[in-house]
């Protein structure tokens, strides 16, 4: 009786994303374990559980900052579901009355926690010593080491900086550095604009920059 009981308790189930919309953060997901069925036979057999439309995805994400990334369809998850229903809270947000007084454990009530691996799609190459923001394949990533107090940049396409970057220490590059619109100033010397001094004819080498 129990177990006839606990059968229509639902906490929580992995599952993968069918499809994402990202203007209201919410995905259909199709649960990874399947049902079992008993049948007029006496039999049972397996059958997948019936979509889940409009689950909230939920994303990395407090005092007014977020950390997202692209949701695909095939993306792993796990689907919690609430004690009690949620759909006033859905939608409003806030302190809301149950929706659906009575409702428990719905299959209504679900949310997509993304990040869960089934092991055919662990995440390989897992760093144990740093924090790691990357790629799947580990190609592009943004690491934090703390035991050298370093942070490591890899990203072979290139990286932009819409923005004014200040320095507060030594600049190394092993590479060319190139100035396309802009001027280059050491103190206050002007590349573009400095004249020299002591300009002679011949062989002879011009004074400092001025």
């Amino acid at each position: 009786m129990v177990r006839r009981f606990l059968a229509d308790v639902w906490t929580a189930m992995p599952g993968y994303i069918v499809d994402f919309d990202p203007a209201t953060c919410t995905a259909t997901v199709q649960l990874g374990v399947q049902a079992i069925v008993s049948i007029p036979d006496g039999s049972s057999q397996n059958v997948p559980i019936t979509v889940l439309p409009d689950v909230p995805v939920m994303f990395p994400r407090g005092g007014g900052c977020a950390l997202t990334f692209p949701v695909r369809a095939g993306d792993e998850c796990l689907v919690v579901f609430g004690a009690r229903s949620c759909g006033g809270w859905k939608q409003s947000g806030g302190s809301q009355v149950q929706s659906a007084p009575g409702r428990m454990h719905s299959l209504s009530d679900g949310f997509a926690l993304l990040g869960t691996s089934s092991q055919p799609h662990v995440i390989g190459s897992l760093s144990t010593t740093t924090t790691q923001l990357r790629s799947d394949d580990g190609a592009t990533f943004v690491e934090l080491d703390p035991a050298g107090q370093m942070v490591h940049v890899k990203a072979p396409g290139g990286m932009t900086i819409d923005a004014n970057v200040q320095v507060n220490g030594t600049v190394t590059a092993s590479q060319d550095i190139t100035s396309t619109g802009g001027d280059v100033k050491a103190g206050s010397i002007s590349l573009k604009t400095h004249v020299h001094s002591g300009v002679q004819s011949g062989s002879s080498n011009s004074g400092q920059p001025v």
